[in-house]
């Protein structure tokens, strides 16, 4: 089926040429007339086929660059407060970066249709970000500055899909092999295949583990990265996404789809991840070359967003209220013939930084869970009764003189923590002490006011009123050797730094700093991998040798007070595991366990069966289950 002949058969001479991207199609016209009045048209064909269809103006048409960002700048109000205006000429597409895109978009579109209408230019909008980030400057960059590449690769995405793309014929086998995260927490990264297609479900590490332990298990018949269709990434933590630029690395040319803020996260934490090694002295298993590959091939939806990746998969994301852009995969596989939720990490209660998962969804037959805190003793504590305890601890550590040490995750406990300590100060919970952030946490806060549509609604409209809690003067970042070194040697204070599991980075440092005076805090509130120097001192011993984990030859006594808290936690819990399951619409028909240890896995899978009368499965790693 031509799909393209098909419609430009049906609007004749008025287009001058029809292009793919991804599985989106895009009508160029030099009709004046019919780009301002050919929408019914074009809303027809949609209707009939059923694909999302642009139609924009072709370049012979187009006013120069100078004329139409004068003629955007005198319709778009100064309230708007445009930051810049990028032309990508090749897509006949502008994009008018402003801090309050609202009043770019106008009511109900109205100034966006205006400018479309005046400049012929197909307007986009993107916010800017309120605190400066780099690497999202950096990511729209290595966009802009490929756009000719982009535009042939997301064609050829296109060709790809509809080459075979018949609704009529969609059936066969489907099959699901667990190349990580089976029986355990780390590297997570799952082989979808069909009779046509071949997906890779997220490509993580396992942080805490050495040697090949670290790796998914590529080394297998039915990997091969040379017939891979799509790689499709939930959310941006390194077990999630830690070996996704190794992918390009090895040659791979194809698309990864993921949510805007999973993709500047992801490229954040990989170059993060290269410094970490170099750091280690150890050879990094990827370059910034590889990264910019990534960017390069991706395609990011939002939340409902429905697209074709193959001919018979369709994808749609949800938001899994785990960390910004955090995303479950819903795969229509086969024209309806299997419908796969992989919710992968997910928390099923509100927080202060995001809104909880949907449980709500078209149509599923499976289901693939995490089992983080999967056991009938992962009964996390309510939220508040956990927030009043971190505070009252904070408030003894400061009139004791000591600091207060949370080791994070960049992503998403961090934000938690900032927002909690913000709202203390600001209500008089807290007295102003200093809250310092090091390591990459800042530039992940930067990355999370320039997606507030991802956010909470009470964060988005604080950002929205300009009283953004990212924001807040209470805070200060810490950048080099010698600011820390100032914290160390200064007062009373809160420090947030990665890594959570105590695995590298700065919080090593302080914790070497802060640990044999006993006035000081210690609180350990994200999961520690089995091995990590976390996990260890979570586990009770106060006598780490460092040398184990390449930070040298001393050895590390612990005598600062040290409180684990699970109720800070971004993963459901068991409770909110079982209400996510009770809650969800339809009903699965078969549920199958990930992402955890292998005794909360079982532990799980029974109480699901028992409660649900359902199929549960819990593969190990290399299983391969077949779901139709």
């Amino acid at each position: 089926m031509d799909i393209l002949k098909n419609i430009t058969d049906q609007l004749k001479e008025k287009i001058t040429e029809a292009n793919f991207e991804g599985a989106n199609i895009v009508l160029y016209t030099n009709n004046e007339n019919f780009f301002r009045e050919g929408e019914p048209k074009i809303k027809a064909i949609v209707d009939q086929i059923k694909k999302r269809i642009e139609l924009r103006a072709d370049q012979k048409i187009l006013p120069d660059k100078e004329t139409a960002e004068a003629e955007i700048k005198r319709i778009v109000p100064a309230d708007a407060e445009i930051t810049e205006i990028i032309f990508d000429v090749q897509r006949s597409i502008v994009v008018i970066e402003a801090k309050k895109p609202g009043l770019v978009i106008g009511k109900q579109g109205s100034i966006l249709d205006e400018i479309r209408q005046k400049t012929l230019w197909t307007p986009q909008v993107q916010r800017s970000s309120a605190i400066k980030s780099k690497i999202t400057e950096n990511i729209r960059e290595v966009l802009y500055a490929n756009n000719n590449y982009r535009r042939k690769f997301l064609n050829e995405i296109g060709e790809k899909i509809y080459k075979e793309w018949n609704p009529e014929k969609m059936d066969g086998w489907i099959r699901l092999t667990f190349l990580g995260s089976g029986r355990q927490v780390g590297r997570s990264c799952l082989l979808l295949q069909t009779e046509n297609s071949k997906v890779l479900l997220d490509c993580g590490i396992n942080v805490a583990a050495s040697g090949a332990e670290r790796f998914p298990y590529f080394n297998v018949s039915e990997f091969d990265i040379g017939s891979l269709d799509a790689v499709i990434i939930s959310h941006a933590h390194l077990d999630h996404i830690g070996l996704l630029p190794y992918l390009y690395k090895m040659g791979y040319k194809g698309p990864v789809y993921m949510t805007t803020p999973s993709r500047d996260l992801t490229a954040l934490l990989a170059l993060d991840f290269i410094g970490v090694a170099y750091k280690q002295a150890a050879a990094p298993l990827y370059s910034s070359t590889d990264i910019k590959e990534m960017v390069k091939h991706s395609i990011c939806l939002n939340f409902n967003e429905v697209t074709d990746v193959t001919p018979d998969i369709r994808l749609t994301f949800y938001n899994s209220g785990h960390v910004l852009g955090s995303a479950m995969v819903h795969l229509n596989i086969g024209n309806g013939a299997h419908n796969l939720l992989y919710a992968a990490d997910y928390k099923y209660s509100k927080t202060k930084l995001l809104d909880p998962a949907v449980s709500n969804f078209p149509r599923v037959e499976t289901v693939i869970t995490e089992s983080t805190y999967g056991s009938k003793n992962d009964i996390l504590p309510p939220r508040k009764e956990t927030e009043e305890k971190f505070i009252q601890m904070v408030k003894e550590t400061v009139e004791k003189g000591g600091k207060v040490l949370i080791p994070e995750l960049g992503l998403g406990h961090a934000q938690e923590t900032v927002l909690r300590v913000e709202e203390a100060v600001r209500n008089g919970e807290l007295s102003k002490i200093p809250m310092y952030i090091d390591g990459m946490i800042w530039d992940m806060n930067a990355i999370h006011t320039a997606y507030p549509d991802f956010l909470s609604s009470n964060v988005r409209s604080q950002i929205f009123q300009d009283n953004n809690p990212f924001m807040s003067d209470i805070f200060s970042r810490v950048g080099s050797p010698q600011e820390r070194k100032k914290v160390i040697e200064g007062g009373p204070c809160i420090v947030i730094a990665t890594s959570g599991m105590l695995q590298g980075g700065a919080s090593v440092e302080y914790l070497k700093a802060f640990a044999e005076n006993p006035n000081n805090l210690m609180i350990l509130s994200c999961y520690q991998g089995p091995g990590s120097i976390g996990r260890r001192i979570q586990e009770g011993e106060r006598t780490i040798p460092l040398g184990e984990y390449g930070h040298g030859s001393e050895i590390l006594n612990i005598k600062l007070r040290v409180e684990i808290m699970t109720g800070f936690s971004t993963h459901a819990g068991r409770n909110e595991i079982m209400a996510f399951f009770n809650n969800m619409r339809p009903r699965p028909k078969r549920i199958i366990i990930n992402h955890g240890e292998v005794s909360k896995s079982l532990d799980l899978a029974s109480a699901l069966y028992k409660l649900q009368r359902v199929e549960t499965n819990v593969p190990r790693n290399l299983e391969t289950l077949r779901l139709r």
